[in-house]
């Protein structure tokens, strides 16, 4: 019998991601799951990071992540933590937010300094050039860091709905190749 294919969990940024963003379009299309926050407006890391916890935890079988923007770093947060990382087959992290900026972490309390411990399952991370929350210099030094594959995605803006991608297929064909790696 063939081992079911992994679940795909959603990890939203600050302020969940809207009707147009790429992750609730695939949500849509392709019963992903939502890691739901009980505060999108006023994040917490360590509610955030035991929410992840839990929705791991309880997942039947492997998962891989589908991180934005602040849900990057949610996902180097957690896997300095968790006790389920064996059960994460990848990560695709696009457009993180860099929480150590002071603009940012004036919006953003607590979630500096960023871990950048290398993370213990395969990523790709997502950069654009015009990021207004992440410079690309950072967007490659965090990939360094977690042992991600970088890839330069041009001037995307913040990889989100105002970037025009729709259901962002190519963003969707990494994903798979991490969910299928194995």
């Amino acid at each position: 019998m063939a081992a079911s294919p992994p679940r795909i969990l959603l990890l939203p940024g600050w302020q969940n991601s809207g009707p147009g963003h790429w992750q609730s379009l695939w949500e849509a299309r392709h019963g992903d799951q939502r890691v739901e926050q009980h505060d999108w407006m006023r994040p917490l890391r360590g509610d955030w990071s035991a929410r992840l916890e839990e929705t791991v935890a309880d997942a039947d079988g492997p998962v891989v992540l589908a991180a934005h923007s602040l849900g990057c770093i949610l996902t180097a947060w957690w896997a300095t933590h968790t006790r389920h990382a064996a059960k994460v087959r990848g990560a695709l992290l696009a457009a993180p937010g860099d929480v150590e900026r002071p603009d940012i972490a004036a919006q953003i309390h607590g979630w500096a300094p960023i871990a950048r411990q290398r993370l213990p399952f395969p990523a790709v991370l997502v950069g654009s050039r015009n990021d207004p929350y992440c410079s690309f210099d950072r967007a490659q030094e965090l990939a360094d860091a977690w042992g991600a594959r970088f890839v330069d995605y041009g001037e995307r803006g913040h990889i989100n709905a105002d970037s025009g991608l729709g259901d962002w297929d190519e963003g969707r064909g990494w994903l798979m190749q991490l969910a299928t790696a194995a």
